[in-house]
């Protein structure tokens, strides 16, 4: 950030009186802006024992498998957000059920929560972010080909859950990947 949104006066990195973390803070008028993480918001959809993914359109990881999620926006809930993405990615529409999956992904600055969400009819297909939509049994998930870290953690939380037949929260924290 180099200009303050609020009045266009040069910002710099500074820690202000009473934080302990580095901010962009204004020049001119004093404005203190913060950068917070994001919230990724989705749902594991679920139709007699299969999952809905999308296969991405988009980039970051084009062609690859994903559970219908994205960011949340101003003025929705996460219930609110988590439908609005099926729809959009899925052309699905979906009953929530419960929070499942809380993926805390702090080195780029996200969090990713999965609900619990059952398919309301097996009607489905790809929106403007997907290549195609398919339904996968448990032993047919393109484990090797999901896009994301959060989401293969959710799924193998979910298949377990599943077995055992209760679904409490599952928390996790991912560190970046090393090479």
């Amino acid at each position: 950030m180099n200009f303050c949104s609020e009045c266009g006066d040069i910002v710099r990195l500074s820690i202000p009186a009473g934080d302990n973390l580095p901010r962009h803070v204004c020049l001119g008028c004093g404005t203190i802006h913060y950068s917070n993480p994001k919230l990724v918001v989705g749902c594991i959809a679920e139709w007699q024992d299969q999952i809905l993914l999308c296969r991405r359109s988009i980039e970051p990881r084009h062609g690859f498998w994903t559970l219908p999620a994205g960011f949340m926006e101003n003025g929705e809930s996460t219930i609110q957000a988590a439908v609005r993405e099926t729809r959009e990615e899925a052309c699905a529409h979906v009953e929530i059920r419960q929070l499942f999956s809380l993926v805390n992904v702090p080195h780029i600055g996200q969090v990713h929560l999965f609900y619990r969400a059952y398919l309301l009819a097996p009607d489905f297909a790809a929106g403007q972010e997907s290549l195609e939509t398919a339904l996968f049994s448990e032993t047919a998930i393109p484990w090797p080909s999901l896009a994301f870290e959060s989401v293969a953690c959710c799924l193998r939380a979910y298949f377990a859950a599943r077995k055992s037949g209760v679904f409490n929260i599952h928390e996790e924290t991912l560190r970046p990947m090393r090479c």
